[in-house]
């Protein structure tokens, strides 16, 4: 009995994003581009893309807010989150650097998708690294660009993917 609690305490949950996950997801997002994303990217371009000294919690809710987001928790502790507008584009899915390979991403994408089908959204999209490419690719995302987006005057690579809905 006790090791099905277990595996029941450590499953994944979604829920809608609330005011309340805004200080939790801002900081899974920095931890994630600093420490998983530096595999791929040099010190210099985390620092511009995670930009940590210059993040406002207030503003980062009121974003998360407006793009409708969704948290993943693992035992009651956020995990990650995403996000899907209602044209089908993924503008965020992150996953604490203590969490991965349990299976976060994976939820939170077929939640996305399962979300977006319901809307009748015929595809996705998304604006992918180089350290979650190859994620999305197993999930059925092709590369259509790779891209050259300038942040904090440094300039990153990532990649247009798109996955059809049918």
């Amino acid at each position: 009995m006790e090791r099905q609690d277990a595996q029941e305490h450590m499953s994944v949950m979604i829920k809608p994003y609330e005011h309340a996950d805004a200080a939790e997801t801002l900081a899974v997002f920095i931890s994630a581009v600093m420490e998983t994303a530096s595999a791929d990217y040099t010190v210099e371009k985390v620092q511009a893309w995670a930009q940590p000294e210059g993040r406002d919690v207030v503003a980062w809710n009121a974003a998360m807010l407006a793009r409708n987001s969704i948290v993943a928790t693992i035992g009651g502790e956020l995990a990650g989150f995403s996000d899907v507008s209602l044209d089908g584009y993924v503008d965020m899915m992150f996953v604490s650097p203590r969490h991965q390979r349990r299976g976060v991403a994976w939820q939170l994408l077929a939640h996305v998708e399962t979300q977006a089908r319901s809307e009748g959204t015929p595809m996705l999209s998304a604006d992918v690294s180089i350290t979650a490419r190859p994620f999305f690719e197993r999930h059925g995302f092709t590369v259509e660009a790779e891209q050259h987006p300038v942040k904090a005057g440094v300039e990153l690579t990532n990649y247009k993917m798109r996955k059809e809905l049918r």
